[in-house]
């Protein structure tokens, strides 16, 4: 190579005289190796025959004195500047194609093809867009070609105007305590953003390891993750919300229910350990490459990238769901627009559940893989993937991206310089136009009313407008669950347990989420009398507000949205048939004492009477009104008097 340089500095003057800086497009008199003069012809021949030998110096050499001879000789020009091109001498090669070009434009479609890689190598996009609409106009046939051709006829166009457009991009280490001078790559987060998952590569195997961010905002060094980790390769993973379900990639593996080649496992953190991982089974892996899995926020569905038949093309994205009885759907693929004839891979699916972040080399981009981002449509089809923008996106290869849950912050690893060695993993700003809806969560501990000790219970919220469960999560050994909660939704939010009264809160983000202020609770849950008449009877419970019963103004007309709660009370007292309640109303002190008190009255009879309804005996009921008599909260305010217009049980 340092010869071939060499060779061609030396002689660079020697060739401008024929070579110049540019020609206008249009077809002059030129020559063919069988046209040519005999001299030139045999000068050529003997170049071309260096060449074929791997002997380029002499080669060129060889064609520079066929061109001597006879400067019209197109197939001369041609080789030449294809010796360039395969030695990625853009500049050299594309002077050779300019002049076959100005000799005939139509001569071989390669020279403009070529010319067009030249000038996108060169980073002239516009020129590179030009000299490949040449090429589609030739009439040629070849469909791999001109499927090539296309796709650099369109990162050309979107390359150019995505330089001259840049989006604002600086990236930041995230600093020595995860980054070393070994390779750290593929990030992970939890939805509260204090938890990191990544890939190091220790020597030649791949393992996961975990930091916890710290008071100040940095992070803490990395743990090794014990359990997970084995003498194999891990890598490609999705942590869940609340940290507590990874799921990932391991290829190879044998004799423990793996369907060979990559395929998806995952494991869970159970007492503060993870458990041995396993495989999903073969209604979801596949004898073929599966892998890069990502999480929706509801732990329902898994989306991954895979080579199974029935795609676009390459790699494509999938998806499989979990069904009420905990097994998978047969993966679907997500179609187009997402998926294309090339590789689409390392989905990321926001925490807003309607982002999804990718990679893709199939579509208009700045060449190789660049990062994408599509919404979901309301009817759930996505909508035309978009580019991240230039300088995120280069012409190299962009890998795995997640973003913060509140869409501020992105995540991805690159060997930038300066870095610690190796890829390392950045966080940068996300540009405004490529960030997800607003998204919040609640984050809660469960405790005994009575003792404090910490609960396993069970959280399930669901979507007031739908009825439908949006996502349930049981609580960890410490009585702690994060969900998270999109922005545009009404939710109901029930804690339960056996033997227990359940809790409930609502959250109406209709309008707007906030990421800075999320529902931070602390719920104690009222134990029941026991079965066992010799244990200890806990003290009278407290009233028990239900947050999701919601009347018509001015009426004790219950609302449709009022069914989830109330039938969750029904089904309390169904299990526990020794359990007896009083159902309370109470209004604010708008209005006059006694149409309160009338109201109120109404009110409870309203759910009383919806019980019975479901077949609550009514003598195991009853209902009484307060009016504005007992408000929680004074009166002055609007929030205030939203929260004492309340309903709620109290046990008997």
């Amino acid at each position: 190579m340092f010869v071939l340089s060499f060779f061609i500095k030396k002689h660079f003057l020697l060739l401008a005289g024929f070579l110049g800086l540019a020609w206008p497009l249009f077809s002059q008199k030129y020559t063919t190796v069988e046209s040519t003069s005999p001299k030139a012809r045999a000068a050529y021949l003997e170049g071309r025959r260096y060449l074929r030998e791997g002997n380029a110096f002499r080669g060129l050499r060889f064609l520079e004195d066929a061109l001597r001879e006879d400067s019209t000789l197109i197939d001369a020009y041609m080789l030449w500047a294809e010796v360039h091109f395969d030695q990625e001498q853009w500049e050299t090669a594309s002077r050779g194609y300019a002049k076959v070009l100005q000799l005939n434009p139509t001569y071989h479609p390669s020279a403009s093809f070529n010319m067009a890689l030249c000038k996108w190598n060169l980073d002239r996009f516009d020129e590179a867009s030009a000299y490949i609409e040449m090429f589609l106009q030739a009439g040629v046939k070849d469909a791999r070609r001109l499927y090539q051709a296309r796709r650099l006829a369109e990162n050309s166009r979107f390359a150019a105007e995505a330089v001259r457009n840049p989006v604002p991009f600086a990236p930041r280490s995230v600093g020595p305590t995860i980054n070393t001078p070994t390779d750290e790559y593929l990030p992970a987060l939890t939805a509260d953003g204090n938890t990191m998952i990544f890939t190091r590569r220790d020597g030649y195997d791949e393992n996961f390891y975990k930091s916890v961010r710290q008071p100040d905002g940095s992070w803490g060094r990395a743990e090794y993750l014990n359990n997970v980790n084995s003498r194999q390769n891990e890598g490609a993973q999705a942590i869940n919300a609340d940290g507590r379900w990874l799921v990932f990639t391991a290829c190879n593996r044998r004799d423990d229910g793996s369907q060979g080649s990559c395929d998806l496992y995952w494991s869970q953190l159970k007492d503060g350990a993870w458990t041995k991982p396993v495989p999903f089974s073969a209604a979801v892996n596949s004898p073929h490459w599966d892998a890069q899995p990502a999480i929706s926020p509801d732990n329902k569905t898994i989306f991954f990238s895979s080579e199974r038949p029935g795609g676009q093309g390459g790699k494509d994205l999938w998806f499989t769901t979990r069904l009420p009885n905990g097994r998978f759907t047969e993966p679907q693929n997500l179609g187009t627009p997402i998926n294309t004839p090339g590789d689409e891979q390392a989905p990321f699916l926001h925490p807003d559940g309607q982002t999804l972040y990718f990679t893709s080399d199939g579509l208009p981009g700045m060449g190789n893989n660049d990062l994408y981002f599509s919404r979901r449509n309301p009817d759930g089809s996505w909508s035309t993937p978009q580019n991240l923008g230039y300088p995120i996106n280069t012409k190299g290869h962009e890998g795995t991206l997640i973003v913060s849950l509140d869409g501020a912050t992105a995540y991805y690893a690159a060997i930038l310089p300066g870095g610690a060695g190796g890829a390392d993993i950045y966080s940068f700003d996300m540009p405004a136009h490529a960030r997800p809806k607003p998204v919040t969560y609640v984050k809660a501990i469960v405790t005994d009313a009575v003792t404090g000790q910490p609960l396993i219970a069970r959280a399930v919220c669901t979507d007031l407008t739908t009825g439908q469960e949006y996502v349930a999560a049981y609580t960890q050994a410490d009585g702690s669950f994060l969900i998270c909660l999109q922005a545009g939704k009404d939710f109901a939010l029930n804690v339960s347990k056996e033997n227990y009264l359940f809790h409930s809160e609502h959250f109406n983000l209709a309008q707007t989420a906030s990421f800075d202020q999320p529902f931070l609770l602390r719920i104690a849950l009222q134990p029941l009398t026991p079965a066992d008449e010799a244990a200890p009877t806990p003290p009278p419970a407290q009233p028990i507000v239900l947050r999701n019963v919601f009347f018509e103004t001015g009426s004790a007309e219950l609302k449709p949205a009022s069914a989830v709660e109330l039938d969750q009370l029904a089904a309390l007292l169904k299990e526990n048939p020794r359990l007896r309640i009083q159902i309370n109303g109470h209004t604010d002190n708008v209005g006059d004492d006694a149409s309160n008190q009338t109201l109120s009255e109404r009110r409870a009879k309203a759910v009383y009477d919806y019980l019975v309804g479901k077949g609550i005996a009514p003598e195991r009921l009853r209902y009484r009104g307060f009016g504005e008599s007992k408000p929680i909260q004074p009166n002055d305010t609007p929030e205030g008097r939203a929260q004492n217009r309340r309903t709620e049980f109290e046990v008997w």
